[in-house]
């Protein structure tokens, strides 16, 4: 099964037909934006969410913690991905580094650090150090003075010697489910013909599980953050939390954008999508994800999540048990969100 994952995931970087052909036109206005967004939910598949999935979850990532080989490999993957695909990277690079630091490991009660004042009193005495990179992707739109972002963290927690039996944390639901979904969407967008109204950015964050450490990093950094118009994020959207009800997925969002929840329940009937979502409005989305470091912001939000499940943050987080027909309908369900957030006036 590794062997079947590996070469599928070679050969969307190679450019077989797994790529979805944008529509021939004669200039961008060729095509109204409804038949547009057509042609990106078609592009969204099961075979290509197989194929990253299979390849980011692989014992060779060997968990994917962030800072160590396995979480670089996943950045170079993700990396090459975008650039395959022809989606510009934001700034000069698609990797955007950043360090975070840490006390020494027996100060109990200690978290990460990457804001500039932390790093200064931790670098005077005694500390640890990971060099960490977010990878960033866009499509720049008609006005790119307003930008929306979609993003999933890539990271997981690595491998434990010490554990008796499976010593890896493969991470294939969290959050290899949400990084497909994002690698899904841009190709998707690619797919429409259509350049958007806002600047669209595609964001993999690193050191999630350390404390939102990528998504925190960027949000201090991007010289541009007062541009951004909402943020729409992934954590675990591929696994059931009650097998009876194999199309539950919970949908938060800014409890002062409703139109996040029409969105939504249109796009399930017009595009016969099988979800049954639990609608969460939220006053103040700060918890729980990356989606807490906009919120904080002041910036709208959407956040699928399907809920905890037995494997949870344990080695059994497995590509085989994903429930592949709930990833590809969430990420189509998702495009969608975003394509509007793109391209409608106000939301």
């Amino acid at each position: 099964m590794k062997r079947k994952a590996t070469w599928l995931c070679l050969s969307l970087l190679a450019g077989t037909t797994l790529w979805a052909q944008a529509p021939e036109k004669t200039g961008v206005e060729s095509i109204n934006l409804q038949t547009a967004e057509a042609y990106g939910v078609n592009s969204i598949n099961r075979l290509t969410a197989e194929a990253h999935i299979g390849f980011l979850a692989s014992d060779d990532l060997q968990g994917r913690e962030a800072g160590w080989q396995g979480g670089r490999i996943a950045g170079e993957y993700i990396a090459s991905t975008l650039k395959a695909l022809g989606i510009q990277p934001v700034g000069d690079d698609y990797f955007h580094p950043f360090e975070a630091y840490h006390a020494e490991r027996q100060k109990k009660g200690q978290r990460w650090q990457v804001e500039p004042d932390s790093i200064a009193k931790l670098k005077g005495v005694v500390h640890q150090k990971l060099d960490m990179r977010n990878v960033l992707g866009m499509i720049e739109g008609k006005n790119p003075n307003e930008i929306v972002i979609v993003g999933a963290h890539y990271d997981h927690l690595g491998y434990d010697p010490m554990l008796d039996g499976d010593q890896i944390y493969n991470g294939a639901d969290d959050n290899a489910s949400g990084v497909s979904a994002v690698l899904q969407i841009a190709r998707a967008f690619l797919a429409t013909g259509v350049q958007p109204e806002r600047t669209v950015i595609f964001a993999f964050w690193d050191g999630e599980e350390k404390g939102l450490l990528g998504s925190r990093a960027f949000a201090q950094s991007f010289p541009d953050i007062n541009k951004v118009k909402g943020y729409l994020n992934f954590d675990m959207i591929g696994r059931n939390n009650n097998e009876a009800n194999p199309e539950h997925v919970v949908y938060f969002y800014t409890a002062a954008h409703p139109v996040f929840e029409k969105w939504l329940k249109d796009d399930i009937q017009e595009y016969n999508l099988k979800l049954k979502p639990n609608y969460r409005a939220w006053d103040n989305p700060v918890g729980g994800s990356d989606n807490g470091t906009f919120a904080k912001l002041g910036i709208p939000i959407i956040w699928y999540h399907t809920d905890a499940h037995p494997d949870y943050h344990l080695p059994s987080d497995h590509a085989d048990k994903i429930n592949w027909d709930k990833v590809v309908d969430i990420t189509k369900a998702s495009f969608l969100n975003i394509w509007n957030m793109a391209n409608e006036k106000s939301f």
